[in-house]
């Protein structure tokens, strides 16, 4: 009998296969994903990711109503949420990741023993 993937082990699998991207615990009880030391995005659990954009990014994703204001800093421009509750959006949040992770790579590159 197979097991069905929880909704982290989904976005785990898929944007860690993505050149250059590391996955693991943060300082905060977070899982997060990274390129070199820049942070693309992270989960909370199976319910939550949480992301930073630059802010005319940040505009249009909320405008969109694809994310909301980050609980910490919840007036900010930036620090973004998303909630996971379904398959549509776990695909988002995956979305949202490429979004940061094609961002990072096209400005940094990818780390040295990736490249």
């Amino acid at each position: 009998m197979s097991r069905t993937q929880t909704t982290s082990e989904q976005i785990t699998e898929e944007v860690t296969s993505w050149p250059g991207v590391t996955a693991g615990p943060g300082r905060r009880g977070e899982f997060a994903f990274k390129v070199a030391s820049h942070e693309i995005g992270h989960l909370h659990g199976d319910h939550a990711a949480h992301f930073f954009f630059p802010k005319q990014v940040w505009a249009e994703l909320k405008d969109q109503g694809r994310i909301g204001h980050h609980p910490v800093f919840p007036e900010k421009q930036g620090p973004a949420a998303r909630r996971i509750e379904d398959e549509a959006d776990v695909g988002d949040v995956i979305a949202m990741m490429r979004l940061n992770y094609d961002r990072v790579v096209a400005r940094y590159g990818l780390p040295a023993e990736v490249a």
